[in-house]
């Protein structure tokens, strides 16, 4: 297949960041006195047990971090060796890390998906495409579609902002001899089992997968998590990595939410989210005007909501945060996502929705 047959599905993006709000996140969304529906963090921070391994690395902050252990724990839950380890300074690092490392002739970001691979790409002077997946079919992977001539290609699994999960086959499919498969797997700990992950997966050519511990441990004021690639890939990651970018206790983190015992617990999470969003998705569906898109198998799920602008401010002054969905290329105003909470915050969420909805029928306009 040439590269002719592919270009229906690829869209060039803007060459100036700024032209879609790129920088945009779900922290933006949050002020005091909101509910905070816009960013995917496990609520009430790090379990009493973290912060107590945190606490204790106080008494050594005079000595210079060393991640050794850290790589070694990672290395060992994945089943994979210290030299495919790198831990860093959150998966925003990591993204960094790639766009100073390597030089891309054709770089092309699967959307919609977290921006800030993206905005890091451009920062850096890499040329970038993008591939927009479509709604209709519940944001997942066509058969064809990227490019041939495509040697860095960025996709989210389980997807942000759409809660897709793709099949690890079809993500494997990407990869090709002379070209770097980054998948982000920020949000796959939500996942029980982990299913689809390509996080043990050392036989990819090119394959580099980003983690992160900020979602399921809330660490997001830590900044800690890693990559799993060939150990020449990481060679050149580490060359361009800053000395001690990641802090002892980050690394302590590291250490810690690897083992068994955080393992299970972190499915044990998984499973009670799997079933909070099963309850999310079921209120949801008494509103018309608001659709679940696609089968969504993340913490959060993805909205198109009728006059999703309007409804998103009346929300707001409601006292819910929720995250607008027009920075992400490939949606726009009517889109927007809903992190999963426990059932009585949804409840409550959703009597929000309801009356918010009520009112612009007694007004007799559209929310």
């Amino acid at each position: 297949m040439n590269g002719a047959e592919f270009a229906p599905t690829v869209r060039r993006g803007p060459s100036d960041p700024a032209s879609l709000n790129l920088r945009h996140h779900g922290d933006d969304e949050l002020a005091p006195g909101l509910v905070d529906l816009a960013v995917n963090v496990r609520q009430g921070g790090p379990p009493v047990w973290l912060r107590q391994v945190l606490a204790e690395t106080l008494t050594g902050l005079s000595d210079y971090p060393r991640p050794d252990a850290a790589r070694e724990a990672v290395a060992a839950r994945h089943d994979r060796r210290q030299s495919d380890v790198l831990i860093t300074a959150g998966a925003a690092e990591a993204f960094t890390l790639i766009a100073r490392a390597f030089r891309f002739r054709h770089a092309v970001v699967i959307h919609p998906q977290f921006t800030e691979p993206e905005l890091v790409l451009r920062t850096a002077g890499h040329p970038v495409d993008r591939v927009l997946l479509s709604a209709e079919d519940g944001f997942a992977l066509p058969d064809y579609g990227v490019p041939a001539s495509a040697d860095l290609v960025v996709v989210g699994n389980p997807t942000n902002p759409t809660s897709t999960l793709h099949r690890a086959g079809a993500l494997a499919a990407l990869a090709r001899p002379g070209r770097l498969l980054l998948v982000d797997e920020a949000f796959m700990d939500a996942v029980p089992g982990e299913v689809e992950s390509l996080a043990e997966a050392d036989d990819i050519p090119g394959l580099i997968v980003v983690r992160s511990f900020t979602k399921m441990w809330g660490l997001a004021g830590l900044r800690v998590g890693y990559l799993l690639a060939a150990p020449e890939l990481i060679t050149a990651l580490s060359a361009v990595q800053p000395h001690w970018s990641v802090s002892s206790p980050a690394l302590a983190a590291a250490v810690a939410c690897s083992s068994p015992t955080a393992l299970a617990e972190a499915q044990a999470v998984a499973s009670r989210i799997t079933a909070d969003r099963a309850y999310l998705t079921k209120r949801l569906a008494e509103f018309d005007g608001v659709e679940v898109i696609g089968m969504p198998r993340a913490p959060f799920v993805l909205l198109q909501v009728r006059n999703g602008r309007k409804v998103r401010q009346r929300l707001r002054d409601r006292g819910f945060a929720v995250r607008r969905g027009d920075s992400f290329p490939g949606l726009g105003p009517t889109w927007m996502r809903v992190a999963v909470r426990d059932p009585h915050t949804t409840d409550a969420f959703c009597d929000a929705l309801a009356t918010v909805q009520l009112e612009a029928m007694v007004t007799g306009n559209a929310p």
